[in-house]
């Protein structure tokens, strides 16, 4: 991977070629070492920036990834360019915005992958508990500023109403009856290691993201039995901190299918192994959307979800509710581009 500083010392890119062991079996590159390498880009800018004057040195760990969308399948071979600009900063946290570009080396080709803002908070290295000040950055022009603040205090309300719905426990549901929520239901059980962690021995929050990301991989691919992509992740709202050592459960559950979609719910839950307080606790939790493909990538029609309890009926018609406001605002979108 190589790392390139540019002119502008609040922009990076990285950039690697893509592996057949980032990709799935049609060798098109899981979603979740996109939102990894979104993550790593992320998070050195936003240390970057935040030990750039004199003071406590600090790490910024990730608090929120905002909805992202997966324009287009990366595969193996191509050369992903991930390029990350601070956007805003507030006191405590800094926005990253980061655009994903994948580059065909043998014609040149470049196409855009990937668009993702992502919110970090510094935490001093000696005590992980303190969030450090982070220092203001230069606006190009003052709405500049104004706009920001207002995307600072959406994200915060939305990180808080997540974490007043958060606290459902993931029950295991066994189903034979295909295409029901328990027949694609799945969980990973993952020892948080070294390898895992930051400096302050916390989980990266990109390694997080790709678990998530495997998992309803596995509950998509299960339901269909195709070749499936991510589409889409709702925001991310990382609550609580995993530790090295601790034990996550990774489950997901389908909760919403569409002619040609699919949501599956993801939870990421946490067992103390050692220490006093050995708690269970709800670290993140997120919605990903998956569609179908044939053999040669053309969007396959999704078995329609089989519901069998009120609660699932229920949780249907909230993803239903998802899916049509995410569909207006991408038609409003396209609205506007024509209109210009």
């Amino acid at each position: 991977m190589s790392l390139h500083k540019e002119q502008a010392a609040q922009a990076i890119q990285i950039s690697r070629i893509m592996r057949p062991d980032d990709a799935n079996i049609a060798g098109n590159v899981h979603g979740g070492t996109i939102l990894k390498m979104i993550e790593e880009a992320g998070a050195i800018i936003s240390t970057r920036h935040c030990n750039s004057q004199s003071g406590e040195k600090c790490v910024a760990a990730l608090a929120r990834v905002e909805r992202t969308d997966f324009l287009s399948p990366m595969s193996i071979g191509e050369v992903g360019h991930v390029s990350a600009e601070i956007s805003y900063t507030s006191k405590h946290s800094v926005e990253v915005q980061v655009n994903v570009m994948a580059e065909n080396i043998l014609t040149g080709a470049n196409r855009l992958t990937n668009r993702a803002t992502l919110w970090y908070v510094p935490l001093s290295l000696t005590n992980v508990g303190k969030i450090i000040a982070v220092p203001p950055i230069q606006y190009g022009k003052p709405e500049q500023e104004e706009e920001g603040r207002k995307r600072y205090e959406n994200q915060k309300l939305e990180r808080l109403e997540t974490k007043q719905r958060n606290g459902e426990y993931f029950m295991p549901v066994v189903s034979q009856n295909q295409y029901t929520v328990g027949y694609s239901q799945s969980s990973l059980i993952h020892l948080v290691g070294p390898s895992d962690c930051t400096l302050h021995g916390y989980v990266h929050g990109g390694v997080t993201m790709k678990l998530m990301d495997e998992v309803a991989g596995i509950v998509a691919a299960r339901h269909c039995k195709t070749n499936i992509v991510t589409a889409s992740v709702d925001a991310i709202n990382f609550h609580r901190k995993i530790q090295k050592g601790c034990i996550i459960t990774v489950s997901g559950r389908m909760t919403f299918t569409s002619n040609k979609s699919m949501e599956i719910e993801v939870f990421v839950d946490v067992d103390m192994l050692v220490g006093d307080n050995q708690e269970r606790y709800r670290a993140v939790s997120a919605f990903f959307t998956y569609v179908s493909l044939s053999k040669d990538a053309k969007p396959l029609p999704v078995p329609q979800l089989v519901l069998e309890t009120e609660e699932e009926k229920k949780r249907f018609e909230e993803g239903k509710g998802r899916y049509l406001q995410t569909k207006a605002k991408r038609q409003m979108n396209t609205q506007s581009l024509t209109q210009q």
